[in-house]
């Protein structure tokens, strides 16, 4: 299997979220196809993914390392599974997945450059802490070529 692994998202219109399977990412994402609905446009969502974070393929032995490509498509299925999960059957709202193997902020924020909005999770810490933004929101906040919308968590 030819290694199939991308690291820059370009895009030409259209909302861009980022998915991780946090909850404030599902948040994210819900507001996000509600967003991209009103405009009538394509909801890109994009999961980034390093091998720390990429959730072991099924089918490799427990002693055998997964190539990269096996990597990609479980990474891949798994974030399909999430956006069903999340936003069912989804008739009229044009939904593609982009997985990229590199760091959050930049996949997000080279999805930015094409993008007409840019939909974030913030991730609340509680207290005192929890009135910053995430690391990540806080990048694309202030980096991204196209407006952000950062979604805070229910009260």
């Amino acid at each position: 299997m030819a290694d199939q692994t991308i690291q820059r998202v370009e895009i030409d219109g259209g909302v861009v979220v980022g998915v991780d399977n946090s909850a404030s990412s599902l948040r994210a994402l819900v507001a996000a196809a509600e967003e991209a609905k009103l405009r009538n446009a394509i909801l890109h969502v994009v999961r980034a993914w390093s091998i720390r974070t990429a959730p072991r393929p099924a089918d490799c032995p427990p002693n055998a390392v997964p190539s990269m490509s096996q990597f990609h498509e479980t990474v891949r299925e798994d974030t399909e599974r999430i956006v069903a999960a999340k936003l069912g059957d989804h008739p009229g709202l044009d939904v593609r997945i982009h997985v990229v193997h590199s760091p959050s902020p930049q996949a997000l924020l080279s999805a930015s450059k094409g993008a007409d909005l840019l939909v974030v999770g913030h991730r609340g810490r509680g207290g005192f802490a929890g009135l910053m933004l995430g690391s990540v929101a806080e990048q694309c906040v202030r980096h991204a070529s196209c407006s952000v919308l950062v979604v805070r968590p229910a009260v």
